[in-house]
């Protein structure tokens, strides 16, 4: 991450500017500590990964899902690649698919005066949708890729991935979905799979994610739901009551979108995944 990209982002307590105070090499950041100009906070900067996270303010349903995936990142991808097709009725490449589909990186443009479009991976994991990012996005449009997670190891996993796809950096730190360490509409997409059924708080991950998009830009998140059209033998039933131990009502959350979302699709992509995409208007609406 380098100096430019830290001046875009924003203190997750009172969204005041930040400024970074250490070392650089190469033109990044590597250690040093990111100030807040108007809490004048200190938010750490170690082995060149910002950890924007109030601590303090960490639901403890998120700190149990932390340390469950932390424990489960050597085991995640391989458990996905290999379990996904028998459990799933689908394979796991069709499933991405149909979610990237959703996001409508093709309808992107080339922005103005020599910006860049900005794309938001909110729980990025191991970054297993970089390689369709870098697939689908137009090459005649400048983009930046930001992914964040609360999990280290799997940031940990995520980092060398970079290296295999150099085509967009992926600029990554440490943050609480509940507390988006960026100004009101940065990003000209937003995307989040795999978690939000575990957050304490989905109404408030799901405003976040909408106050950090730009007006009518897409929203789209995946996460658990046993397809409700469908019914599943005993087997499966169990197998997604395992999986999802964390809650007791895995179910897509339309009920928490934020007063006044539009385009709202809530479908199903799979045995045990939905898809929720939504829109929020601009203030002119």
């Amino acid at each position: 991450m380098t100096l430019k990209d830290a001046g875009t982002l924003a203190c997750p307590v009172c969204c005041g500017t930040l400024e970074f105070h250490g070392t650089l090499t190469a033109g990044m950041l590597l250690d040093g500590a990111l100030r807040c100009t108007r809490c004048a906070r200190d938010w750490p900067v170690r082995d060149g990964l910002p950890r924007l996270v109030d601590e303090a303010r960490v639901r403890r349903a998120d700190r149990f899902m932390r340390a469950c995936y932390d424990w489960l990142a050597p085991l995640h991808d391989p458990m996905t690649r290999a379990l996904f097709p028998p459990l799933q009725g689908t394979s796991e490449g069709a499933t991405r698919d149909a979610y990237m589909r959703r996001l409508d990186l093709g309808g992107l443009r080339p922005a103005e005066r020599g910006e860049r479009r900005r794309i938001l991976e909110v729980g990025v994991g191991s970054g297993a949708n970089l390689p369709l990012l870098d697939r689908d996005l137009p090459r005649d449009v400048d983009v930046e890729l930001w992914g964040l997670d609360l999990s280290d190891a799997m940031l940990a996993r995520c980092r060398p991935r970079l290296a295999e796809h150099p085509g967009h950096a992926l600029r990554l730190l440490v943050a609480d979905a509940h507390a988006l360490p960026f100004p009101d509409a940065s990003f000209d997409r937003v995307f989040h799979v795999g978690g939000i059924g575990g957050y304490g708080d989905p109404a408030r991950g799901l405003a976040e994610m909408a106050r950090v998009a730009r007006p009518d830009t897409p929203i789209v998140v995946v996460d658990e739901q046993l397809d409700p059209a469908s019914g599943e033998s005993l087997f499966h039933r169990l197998v997604f009551r395992a999986l999802t131990f964390y809650t007791t009502t895995p179910t897509s959350p339309v009920a928490h979108l934020p007063a006044g979302a539009t385009a709202v699709v809530s479908e199903q992509l799979s045995r045990y995944y939905y898809c929720l995409t939504f829109r929020m208007p601009g203030p002119e609406a």
